[in-house]
């Protein structure tokens, strides 16, 4: 089974730059250098909305146990670090889970 996490951010048109430096410069080599057993790998995707830019991430596991030694126990709390904070207007509190069903590469 695949379980894929996502998380949403947003932020000013000022500050996308920067967060998403913060995101591909520290958070997601940091998760990368975990080797977390059953992390397959993570997406980082940005929209532009005019007053603000909203950044998804979707993270790939083997399964919910994965995500459990990736986060701990209460593996549905968003880890935001203080640099992200700082340029984020808002985020999502708890990341959501889904269950893959049908994954197909072309």
């Amino acid at each position: 089974m695949t379980v894929c996490r996502q998380w949403r951010g947003w932020t000013t048109p000022e500050n996308a730059a920067v967060y998403e430096g913060i995101v591909r410069g520290e958070v997601i080599p940091g998760i990368e250098t975990r080797k977390i057993p059953g992390f397959r790998h993570i997406d980082l995707m940005r929209r532009d909305l005019g007053d603000e830019v909203e950044f998804q991430t979707l993270m790939w596991f083997d399964s919910i146990d994965a995500i459990v030694a990736f986060m701990g126990e209460d593996y549905t709390v968003s880890h935001v670090p203080a640099a992200a904070r700082a340029v984020l207007t808002r985020f999502d509190a708890y990341a959501v889970h889904y269950e893959v069903l049908d994954q197909r590469t072309q």
